[in-house]
């Protein structure tokens, strides 16, 4: 690997790195300080990361339903896996893991704590929606290390299938969230 190579290669892990530090910079103002005084800036944050998390959701099944068309090898399926990769582990991770970060300690702090947790139905079905959606999250990064081998089995139209489940997950999880049905 050459030199620039090298060098490009250690830049991509910068927003991964800087979510990673503002997580730990969250944890240690959470030692310091009260976690309840801080509870509406991670419900601020929470809703940044998920936002981020759900555009890298929405459009990266939609890159590579234009990967699809691409020759493989030639200098835009070439494009196309940078843009995946930097897509996934720049953005799609990081925001990932700062809303389960956020939204685990939000469910700590507002049921766990103070025994509310069994009652709150519409949290439980929102919890499995989350689960599922990173589910999606996993099969996202699998195809987008099967484009990177030159590897895809799928078709254009399964991408553009697929592209849809996220949207169907955030629409069950915002109406548990907003509505509270039960």
């Amino acid at each position: 690997m050459s030199a620039a190579s090298e060098i490009r290669a250690r830049k991509q892990w910068i927003p991964a790195i800087i979510a990673i530090g503002a997580m730990a910079v969250l944890a240690i103002l959470l030692a310091i300080w009260r976690p309840s005084h801080f509870y509406d800036w991670f419900k601020a944050v929470h809703v940044m990361a998920v936002i981020a998390w759900m555009a890298g959701l929405l459009y990266l099944p939609r890159l590579f339903v234009y990967h699809c068309s691409a020759e493989p090898g030639s200098r835009q399926s070439e494009t196309f896996k940078v843009m995946e990769r930097r897509l996934l582990r720049g953005i799609m991770t990081p925001a990932m893991i700062a809303s389960w970060f956020l939204g685990l300690w939000m469910v700590y702090v507002g049921y766990v704590a103070v025994g509310g947790f069994g009652l709150a139905h519409w949290l439980h079905v929102k919890l499995a929606l989350v689960v599922a959606m990173s589910g999606f999250h996993g099969a996202l990064a699998r195809w987008t290390a099967d484009f990177a081998a030159d590897h895809n089995v799928h078709s254009e139209r399964f991408y553009r299938v697929v592209n849809e489940v996220p949207a169907v997950l955030m629409i069950g999880i915002v109406i548990m969230v907003v509505i509270k049905p039960f």
